[in-house]
């Protein structure tokens, strides 16, 4: 994978960088006793190369959910085919590279190069030949500002006719005989099935400092079919997000759950000047005619009408916006937003990619360091519970105590287990323990629940960190306070002392 520039520590998560150096140190250490074992070895340079590299966010979902409309949302291109055909079926890595190209990693044979094409603006590739089962992965380079941080994974869909297409996404995101190679997970549902959550359990780490949802989030994929194509469909698209983020089940399984309409947000980032023309074109009609024409898709593409758009015009509109794009986009330039690049900006913003995008900020890149870490202890507890040696019993110490004792896994299992209700306490302490401890973002003004800009203002940033600091101490101090209160209130005083710390004087 291609190295990417060390992200900012401003506003990082208080202790993340002293944990990423501990976790560095050790897995150089691990190194010293597993040398002579070729893949023990393998995993862990991957893991400590992997500090320096993109964070990798795997995007999953089941069949039809949406996860390469989405990739190409987040990338603003269409670099992810969306169609069913085989590259869908096989795990394919989008990274930042200086060029384009597109290398094939077979699973018995050296990697080769695919040549690339474009179709309809899509980018494709063709397998030569070779079973998607025969490919470990597809890996995309591809230069542009979006993949610089991030490294997106499209992983087949869940619960396919293809008991092989799903095996290789849940083999690939929760092995059991390898380190995942993901450190955090974008999953797309188009509502909430039993089927999503037990897929959700399978990916959740049990075990010391790992019960927590903290590299998962969830997305509301096709928001607009929610309301049937309705002007309204995304907000009643967010209403039913919000009820699930207050879903016990599912809060224990993932930080949050986000309303997104992939194919709007897509089209909105890549749309082009004859798609505006035919949308303005459109909205010359009378609007009782132009009412009557999206009752379906059918009528929309053969019906008679008076604009200047053939059969074959249509269909490729309703193809790229579906019924609630066509229908909003006329109707934002109704308005009078009459410029394709404010249209485009206002299409993404009202299909909820702007809420995903900070989203993805506050809860993976921010902890960036932290997920990694993660990912890394995780590798290296694979390693010694599957090699066991004399030599590696003090590396197995090491990691109990960095996982025991390390404040951020401290933070993350108290958060899980407030959320899951495993701890109890009253609901104002619990909404603002969660707060402090992260679950609304890793940076300082999110824990302090301040406007991010307060940041520019670090007295304030400073009052605000001291009361938290007063009110949780009085409560690990009161004699009245539960068990299970006094006992968050030490974990959380030690995240306030943390944020003090990483505020300047």
């Amino acid at each position: 994978m291609s190295a990417a520039p060390r992200a900012s520590t401003a506003g990082a998560v208080p202790g993340t960088l002293n944990l990423g150096n501990s976790v560095r140190a050790l897995l150089r250490r691990s190194l010293e006793v597993y040398g002579d074992s070729p893949q023990a070895a393998g995993w862990l340079r991957m893991h400590l190369a992997r500090f320096d590299e993109p964070l990798r966010v795997a995007i999953a979902g089941k069949v039809k959910a949406g996860k390469s409309t989405l990739l190409n949302a987040l990338v603003g291109e269409a670099v992810a085919p969306t169609d069913a055909g085989e590259c869908t079926r096989v795990v394919t890595w989008y990274q930042d590279g200086n060029s384009p190209k597109v290398i094939l990693h077979p699973k018995d044979s050296p990697p080769r190069p695919l040549s690339i094409h474009r179709r309809d603006g899509a980018l494709s590739f063709d397998l030569g030949g070779l079973p998607p089962d025969r490919i470990d992965r597809l890996v995309v380079d591809w230069p542009t500002q979006s993949l610089r941080g991030t490294t997106l994974i499209d992983t087949p869909g869940i619960d396919s006719l293809s008991a092989e297409t799903s095996a290789r996404s849940h083999q690939f995101l929760a092995p059991e005989d390898a380190p995942t190679a993901a450190d955090a997970v974008i999953y797309l549902m188009r509502h909430l099935h039993s089927g999503d959550v037990r897929f959700l359990e399978s990916f959740h780490d049990q075990g010391v400092a790992r019960a927590t949802a903290v590299n998962t989030i969830a997305v509301l994929s096709r928001a607009d079919e929610i309301g049937v194509g309705r002007l309204d469909a995304l907000m009643s698209a967010k209403r039913i997000a919000s009820r699930y983020r207050s879903d016990d089940k599912l809060r224990d399984l993932c930080q949050t759950v986000v309303a997104v309409a992939g194919l709007l947000a897509q089209t909105g980032r890549t749309m082009q000047q004859v798609e505006f023309a035919a949308l303005t074109e459109l909205s010359t009609l009378p609007r009782e005619g132009m009412d009557a024409l999206l009752l379906s898709a059918d009528r929309f593409v053969t019906s008679d009408t008076t604009a200047a758009l053939n059969t074959e015009q249509r269909g490729s509109l309703l193809e790229r916006f579906g019924l609630f794009g066509v229908r909003l986009g006329v109707t934002l330039i109704r308005q009078g937003v009459n410029d394709p690049a404010k249209l485009s900006a206002e299409l993404v913003r009202r299909s909820g990619l702007d809420d995903l995008r900070e989203v993805l900020n506050i809860q993976f890149t921010e902890r960036r360091d932290l997920l990694k870490a993660r990912s890394a202890l995780l590798a290296l507890d694979l390693v010694l519970h599957r090699e066991p040696r004399t030599a590696s019993a003090p590396l197995a110490v090491e990691l109990e105590r960095i996982m025991a004792g390390a404040h951020e896994f401290a933070e993350l299992r108290l958060l899980t287990a407030l959320r899951s209700g495993a701890v109890k306490v009253p609901d104002d302490a619990r909404v603002e323990a969660e707060q402090l401890l992260g679950g609304e973002g890793g940076a300082p003004a999110a824990r302090l629940g301040l406007d991010p800009s307060a940041s520019a203002d670090p007295s304030q940033s400073r009052q605000a960190a001291m009361e938290a600091l007063s009110r949780w101490r009085r409560r690990a101090e009161n004699p009245l306070s539960t068990r299970a209160l006094a006992d968050t209130a030490r974990v959380v005083v030690r995240s306030c002392e943390g944020i003090l710390a990483t505020l300047p004087r």
